[in-house]
C-alpha cells in the first residue's frame, strides 16, 4: 500500500465497529443496507402475495378469514410499492453506484444520506408495528376514501398507514435532493453532462420526479389524518368533502410512482445491454430524452386510473391521449436496446437473460397499458383481474427482473465474488415462466368478469383452472427467489474471485477494486468519453498525495462541463443522522398513540440533534482547475 493510499484508508475508514454500524456515512455501506433491507421487505411482500394466491387457488376455501385477507393484500401492495421497489432502485443501487460511476468518493451530503436510510428503516418498523397492536391496515395500498375515513375504519389501522407514508416520504425526498446535487456538482473532471452513464441519468430524472410527485401523496395522507384525528372533512361527502379529491391527490403521485420505480431500472437495462453487447449503446441521446419525456408525461396521465369515476368526457379524452403518447418514448427505448444487441457481440450470461425477460414481459405490460387507455375498454375491465395482470407485468417485468439482472451484474463488484452461472439460469427460467403463469391468465379471468380485491369466488368453468395456474406460477417465483438466496450464499462461501472488471464493462465503478476501498478512488479519474474503461483513462495527480488534514476531500465541478472549481471537505462518521431519525420516529409514535409527553420529549431531542448537526463547519477550499 502506498503512502497516499494508507492515509486515505485512515481518513475514510470508521475508527471502530459501533461507528461503522451506527455512524457510517459511506455511500456504499448505506446502499448495501438499503438493498438488504428492501430485499427483506420484498420477501415479506412476496409471502403475503403467496397467502393471497393460496386463498384464491380454489373457489370457496377459507385459508384465511376475510378480514385477514384484507390485511394481507393491503400489506402486499404497500410493502412492495413503498418499502421495496422505490427504496431498492433509488436508495440501494443509486447510493452504491452513482458516486462510483461519477468518479467521486461520496454523495454530496453524506450525513443526509445516512439520515435517509435510518428514516426508511424506522418507517418500515413503524408500519409493521401495526401487527403488534392489532391495528393492521386493511383498505388496500391505495386507501380509497371514504373507506379509509374514521366512519368505516375506526381505530389506528389507517393511522399507521398514513403516518408511516408521511414518515417514509421524508427519506425519499431528501434522497432525491441529495442525488440531484451529487450528479450535478460532484462528477469527475471531464464527465460533462453528455458523458454521464445512462444509469446515472435514470437516477437523476427519477430524483426530479420524486420531488414533484411525493408532496401530493404526503398532502393526501396528512389530510386523511386530519379527517381521522382532527375531525375535518376533506374526504367526507356528507360534510362537504370529496372522495374524488383523495383519488386525484393519490394518483397524481401514484402514476409517476410507476416510472419512479421504472426509470432507474431502464438505466440498469441500458448499462447491462451495453456491457454484454461489448459495444457502445445505440441512441444515447434518444435514451436520455426518452427517460426525460416519460418522467414529464407521467404527470399527465393520473386520470388513467379514474376513467370510471364519472369525470367529464373531454377530460377523459385528454388523459386517454396522454396515456397513449407516453408509449412512444418507451418504444424508442426498445428500438435502441434491440439495435445495440444487433450491433454487438452478445455474451449470454445470467444478467442479460433477465434483461431479455424484462423486454418480453414489459412489452406485454406496455401493450395492455395502451389497451386500458381506451376509455370504453377501460370501463369493461376496471377493477377486474385484468388490471392486476397489467400492474404486475409492468412492476414485476419492468422493475423486479432488471433488479435481479442488476444484482447478478454488480454483486461481483460489491462482494468480490462471482455468482454461480448455472444456478443463475435456473433462477431466471423459473422466475420468468412463473411470472407468465401467475399473471397472464389474469387477463383472461379479468375479461371473464372476475373482480380484483375479492376474498373468494364461486366455482365457474375455466375460472377455477386459471386461478390454480396462477397459484402454481406464484410458487415457481418463490422457488426462483430461494434459488437466488442459495446462489448468493454459495458464492460468498465458494464463489470464484471476481477481479476488478469481470464483465469488461466500460463505466467507472469497474475501475475500482472489488469490493471498492472506503475512499473509492486513490486518484480521481479524468473522463474523456462515455465509456472511459474502453478508451484511455487518465488520472489526476491533484489529490494523489493529499497533504495532512485534507484526505477527506472531493472535487466540486461545474454543472455542465464538469470542470473542477473547488475541493470540498467531507464530514466523517456521525451518530447525529441516527439520533435525528430516531427522534422523528418517536415523534410520530407519540402522535400516533396520543402520548403527549413522548411527543414533546421527541420534539425537544430532535431540535437539539439538528442544532448540533447544523453547527457551522469550515468552508470548502478553492482549487485551481
Amino acid at each position: 500500500m502506498t503512502f497516499a493510499a494508507d492515509r486515505l484508508t485512515r481518513a475514510w475508514t470508521p475508527p471502530n465497529f459501533i461507528s461503522s454500524v451506527i455512524g457510517s456515512v459511506d455511500h456504499k455501506q448505506i446502499g448495501l443496507r438499503y438493498i438488504v433491507t428492501a430485499l427483506i421487505f420484498f420477501c415479506e411482500a412476496g409471502m403475503a402475495g403467496m397467502v393471497a394466491r393460496i386463498q384464491l387457488s380454489r373457489p370457496g376455501i377459507d385459508f384465511v378469514s376475510p378480514s385477514h385477507y384484507d390485511e394481507i393484500f393491503t400489506f402486499h401492495g404497500t410493502v412492495a410499492i413503498f418499502l421495496f421497489a422505490t427504496p431498492i432502485v433509488l436508495g440501494g443501487f443509486g447510493n452504491y453506484l452513482v458516486p462510483l460511476m461519477l468518479g467521486t468518493r461520496d454523495m454530496a451530503f453524506p450525513r443526509l444520506n445516512a439520515f435517509s436510510y435510518w428514516i426508511y428503516l424506522f418507517s418500515g418498523i413503524l408500519l409493521y408495528g401495526s401487527f403488534f397492536t392489532g391495528s393492521t391496515p386493511d383498505t388496500g395500498w391505495f386507501a380509497y376514501a371514504p373507506l379509509s375515513g374514521p366512519q368505516y375504519s375506526p381505530g389506528l389501522n389507517l393511522d399507521f398507514w398514513g403516518l408511516g407514508l408521511v414518515f417514509l416520504g421524508i427519506s425519499t425526498t431528501v434522497s432525491g435532493g441529495n442525488f440531484i446535487v451529487t450528479i450535478f456538482r460532484l462528477r469527475a473532471p471531464g464527465m460533462s453532462i453528455n458523458r454521464m452513464p445512462l444509469f446515472v441519468w435514470g437516477i437523476l430524472v427519477t430524483s426530479f420526479a420524486v420531488l414533484f410527485a411525493l408532496p401530493s401523496l404526503s398532502l393526501a395522507a396528512l389530510l386523511l389524518e386530519f379527517d381521522r384525528l382532527g375531525g375535518t372533512s376533506f374526504f367526507d361527502p356528507t360534510r362537504g368533502g370529496s372522495v374524488l379529491l383523495w383519488q386525484h391527490l393519490f394518483w397524481v403521485f401514484g402514476h409517476p410512482e410507476v416510472y419512479i420505480m421504472f426509470l432507474p431500472a431502464v438505466g440498469i437495462v441500458s448499462t447491462i445491454i451495453t456491457t454484454f453487447s461489448q459495444t457502445r449503446v445505440v441512441g444515447y441521446l434518444i435514451l436520455v430524452l426518452a427517460s426525460v419525456s416519460i418522467a414529464f408525461l407521467s404527470f399527465g396521465v393520473w386520470v388513467h386510473h379514474m376513467f370510471a369515476t364519472g369525470l367529464p368526457p373531454v377530460a377523459l379524452n385528454f388523459f386517454a391521449a396522454a396515456g397513449m403518447v407516453i408509449s412512444i418514448p418507451s418504444g424508442l427505448q426498445f428500438f435502441a436496446w434491440i439495435a445495440t444487441l444487433w450491433k454487438g457481440n452478445i455474451l449470454w450470461r445470467t444478467p442479460l437473460l433477465f434483461i431479455l425477460g424484462f423486454v418480453f414481459t414489459l412489452l406485454i405490460g406496455g401493450l395492455t397499458g395502451v389497451m386500458v387507455s381506451v376509455v370504453p375498454f377501460d370501463f369493461q375491465v376496471t377493477d377486474t383481474q385484468f388490471i392486476v395482470a397489467h400492474l404486475h407485468y409492468v412492476l414485476v417485468g419492468g422493475v423486479v427482473m432488471p433488479l435481479f439482472a442488476g444484482l447478478y451484474y454488480w454483486i461481483p463488484k460489491m462482494t468480490g465474488k462471482m455468482m454461480g452461472e448455472s444456478l443463475g439460469k435456473w433462477n431466471f427460467w423459473l422466475f420468468f415462466i412463473g411470472v407468465q403463469l401467475a399473471f397472464f391468465p389474469m387477463h383472461i379471468t379479468g375479461m371473464m368478469g372476475m373482480p380484483r380485491r375479492v376474498y373468494t369466488y364461486m366455482s365457474t368453468p375455466g375460472l377455477d383452472t386459471m386461478n390454480m395456474i396462477e397459484t402454481v406460477g406464484a410458487f415457481m417465483q418463490l422457488v426462483a427467489v430461494l434459488i437466488f438466496i442459495v446462489n448468493f450464499a454459495k458464492s460468498m462461501l465458494f464463489g470464484e474471485e471476481a477481479g476488478n472488471n469481470p464483465w469488461n464493462a466500460g463505466t467507472l465503478e469497474w475501475a475500482t477494486q472489488s469490493p471498492p476501498e472506503d475512499y473509492n478512488f486513490r486518484k480521481i479519474p479524468i473522463v474523456r468519453s462515455r465509456d472511459p474503461l474502453w478508451t484511455e483513462l487518465e488520472e489526476s495527480a491533484a489529490i494523489a498525495e493529499p497533504t495532512a488534514g485534507v484526505e477527506r476531500e472531493i472535487y466540486q465541478t461545474t454543472a455542465l462541463a464538469a470542470k473542477p472549481e473547488a475541493l470540498i471537505r467531507m464530514p466523517g462518521e456521525s451518530y447525529l443522522p441516527f439520533l435525528a431519525a430516531l427522534s422523528i420516529a418517536l415523534l410520530f409514535v407519540g402522535v400516533l398513540l396520543g402520548v403527549l409527553p413522548l411527543t414533546i420529549a421527541a420534539a425537544v431531542c430532535g431540535f437539539a440533534v439538528f442544532g448540533a448537526w447544523f453547527w457551522p463547519e469550515p468552508e470548502a477550499s478553492e482549487v485551481t482547475p
